[in-house]
């Protein structure tokens, strides 16, 4: 009767519960850039229909809201639908305070409306973290636990234009004034496995030009926040930063459409380098 010849030490044995490979999956980072981060909801509409998996993400101001309603499981192009519904006027309110225009009352209404009263970063369907920045302290501040709305409401307060919101002791404004790519959120403790993917809504414009006193304050910013992201930009995988943007305004909110289009045609353009990432 003829015998298997026996396994060489060196070999393991072959079993049937051999576990799997792990299949790779992208975290993506979210910048700020006002009516810009329109584009992220085409980004991540593209990535849907490429069958690209998210395992994670970071966001910071438009792009921590956007972030925060796709973590929810709010469709892109219906965020789109009902951002095109929505009128300034209704979330805007007068702070009549030295501290900002506006006040976020408004906007922290609206969102609960859309995420629910007392909603947390535990009921996402998605690991979500949002950056702050403690005006005070002059540091970064993440949150990645607890109520949701207070952090997303802060992340966004663009100084002077918006009050800080008052959060766990801190005085907190837009996580962009100091980080607008809030990639190493997802690198620090992140496993071999995750594909970091910054997606960058604030290309560089060296041709804008600087006529009044608003165009000033925004070139302004954008430089400003265009630094900060040096550091972030070598931890990144891949990033997206669709050149098309440079020609919209930071307020350019009734350019939606186009602005979704952006992001969503720039990255069907990028899916050979976002699949060789996840192989």
């Amino acid at each position: 009767m003829q015998t298997s010849p026996p396994t060489p030490a060196n070999e393991p044995l072959a079993t049937s519960s051999q576990q799997p490979t792990t299949k790779k999956q992208l975290g993506l980072a979210l910048s700020g850039g006002g009516a810009r981060g329109i584009a992220h909801l085409g980004v991540l509409a593209a990535l849907e229909e490429l069958q690209l998996p998210v395992a994670c993400l970071a966001g910071v101001s438009s792009g921590g809201i956007v972030g925060a309603l796709y973590a929810a499981g709010l469709p892109p192009r219906e965020v789109l639908r009902l951002l095109r519904a929505l009128s300034l006027i209704r979330i805007t309110r007068v702070a009549l305070s030295s501290y900002g225009l506006l006040r976020m009352d408004a906007v922290g209404t609206l969102l609960e409306q859309y995420l629910g009263i007392g909603c947390t970063f535990e009921q996402l369907r998605l690991p979500l973290t949002l950056v702050a920045t403690d005006l005070l302290a002059g540091t970064s501040v993440r949150f990645s636990s607890g109520p949701l709305i207070p952090p997303l409401l802060a992340s966004a307060a663009v100084p002077i234009l918006y009050r800080p919101v008052e959060y766990q002791g801190r005085q907190l404004v837009d996580g962009g004034l100091l980080n607008n790519l809030p990639v190493e959120a997802l690198a620090e403790n992140a496993s071999p496995e995750l594909r970091l993917v910054g997606v960058h809504c604030n290309p560089p414009n060296p041709a804008a030009q600087v006529a009044n006193f608003r165009a000033l304050v925004e070139r302004t910013f954008n430089l400003a926040i265009g630094s900060n992201t040096v550091q972030s930009r070598q931890l990144c995988h891949l990033l997206l930063e669709p050149p098309a943007l440079r020609q919209y305004r930071t307020m350019s909110f009734r350019r939606a459409p186009e602005l979704f289009d952006i992001g969503y045609q720039y990255t069907l353009e990028q899916a050979g380098a976002l699949e060789n990432l996840l192989r």
